[in-house]
C-alpha cells in the first residue's frame, strides 16, 4: 500500500505537468490555473517531509522545459511556492478553506509577480491584463484541491 501511495502522489504531479500542456483556445488561456503549482502547494502542505524545495525545483525545471520558458524560472518559483507552502503550512491547515484561498492567491500572486519581473529582465513585452486572473482561478480551485487532494491521500494513506 505504501508504493501505492507514493504512485498516486507522483500521479497527481504528473496530471498536473500534462493538464498545464494541454491546448487551450487563445481566449481561454488567461483563465488556465496554476496546476502544477496547487499540486505541489498542497503536498508541502500535508507532507512537508516528503515534498519541499527540491521537488519544486525539479518539477520547475520539467516545467520549464515543457512550455519553453527561461530554464529556472519556473524551477526558481516552485521553489519558493514550496519553500512558503512548508513554512506557513501550519496556518493554512487550520484556516477554513475561504481563508485558505486567499492565502493562495497571496502566494500565487506573488510567484506571478516575481515571474514577471524575470520576464521583463530579458526583455520580454509585459503580459496582457489576463495574465493576472491565473493566480485568481487558481484561487477558485483551491478548496476543491484541498478537498480532493485530501480525499486521495486519506484514501491510500499516503504519508
Amino acid at each position: 500500500m505504501k508504493h501505492r501511495g507514493l504512485f498516486i502522489l507522483w500521479l497527481t504531479l504528473v496530471l498536473a505537468l500534462v493538464l498545464t500542456i494541454l491546448p487551450l483556445p487563445e481566449w481561454a488561456r488567461a483563465y488556465r490555473p496554476q496546476w502544477v503549482s496547487l499540486v505541489l502547494l498542497y503536498w508541502c502542505i500535508a507532507l512537508p517531509r516528503r515534498i519541499g524545495v527540491g521537488t519544486g525545483f525539479l518539477l520547475g525545471i520539467v516545467l520549464d522545459i515543457l512550455t519553453g520558458t527561461l530554464l529556472g524560472q519556473q524551477g526558481l518559483s516552485l521553489a519558493l511556492l514550496a519553500y512558503c507552502g512548508r513554512q506557513f503550512r501550519t496556518q493554512l491547515r487550520v484556516s477554513p478553506l475561504g481563508q485558505q484561498a486567499w492565502g493562495v492567491l497571496i502566494l500565487l500572486f506573488g510567484l506571478h509577480l516575481l515571474n514577471q519581473l524575470i520576464t521583463g529582465a530579458i526583455s520580454r513585452l509585459p503580459p496582457h491584463l489576463g495574465y493576472w486572473w491565473v493566480p485568481v482561478m487558481s484561487a477558485l480551485l483551491w478548496p476543491w484541491f484541498f478537498v480532493t487532494l485530501r480525499h486521495l491521500r486519506r484514501r491510500y494513506q499516503i504519508n
